[in-house]
């Protein structure tokens, strides 16, 4: 018995055609490997570089965020303490990113609840410690870790002047500030004065002379809250 078999032509035509496709599928893996393992244009590195996250958080914009100096100039920061107010008229003219920082801690109530937590006898009260906030928490943190150009200028620092605490490190300033109820003439030239008091030096006084433990006061007196406002 004979078995049916293809006609020759036939099968050598179905073979062509296997290879053909064969061929044409590792062709087309092998572009697509290479297109792969291709590095990257400097374009599209820049791209990718400069592409921001989208869960970055961008840090928020505050009041006096880019209001020029002249429009800064009048206005008055009364911090309402626990013994009295005591009253600040801003220099912009002299520390204008001192003043703006100010301006803006105050308007937004970073201030508020915060204490004068140093004192230095006949010298100074401190103030500006985030920390000592009863609303101290990452926003807080974050907001006084944020550093500010050195701005000294030929302002005397006499008593009633009000400037910019830091550390020995350059552009240190953050949210410390100090009050003089004395003379710091050691001052000129190195701090940021940005403020004087034009109300209430007797308040600082009064804080100036508490009870103290080293620097410390025995009572820390609170910032009941900074108001923003046209000086009078």
């Amino acid at each position: 018995m004979g078995s049916k078999l293809n006609h020759p032509s036939k099968f050598m035509k179905d073979f062509a055609t296997h290879i053909v496709l064969s061929f044409c599928c590792i062709v087309t893996i092998a572009i697509v490997a290479f297109a792969q393992g291709q590095p990257q244009s400097p374009a599209d590195n820049a791209k990718k570089a400069n592409a921001r996250p989208s869960d970055l958080p961008a840090v928020p914009r505050e009041p006096f965020d880019g209001v020029p100096p002249e429009r800064m100039a009048g206005q008055c920061v009364t911090l309402e303490t626990e013994v009295g107010a005591i009253v600040i008229e801003m220099m912009p003219e002299v520390a204008p990113e001192a003043v703006r920082n100010f301006l803006n801690l105050s308007a937004t109530g970073a201030l508020d609840t915060t204490t004068f937590n140093r004192v230095v006898k006949d010298f100074v009260i401190q103030g500006g410690n985030l920390f000592t906030s009863s609303k101290w928490g990452a926003e807080l943190s974050n907001r006084m870790a944020r550093k500010l150009p050195d701005e000294p200028s030929d302002v005397k620092h006499v008593r009633g002047i009000v400037s910019m605490a830091r550390t020995q490190e350059p552009n240190s300033a953050t949210t410390h500030f100090f009050i003089l109820v004395g003379e710091g003439h050691h001052l000129d030239g190195k701090f940021a004065a940005f403020g004087r008091v034009s109300k209430g030096i007797e308040v600082a006084d009064s804080i100036n002379h508490a009870a103290l433990d080293g620097e410390k006061p025995v009572k820390p007196v609170q910032i009941k809250r900074a108001l923003v406002a046209p000086c009078s």
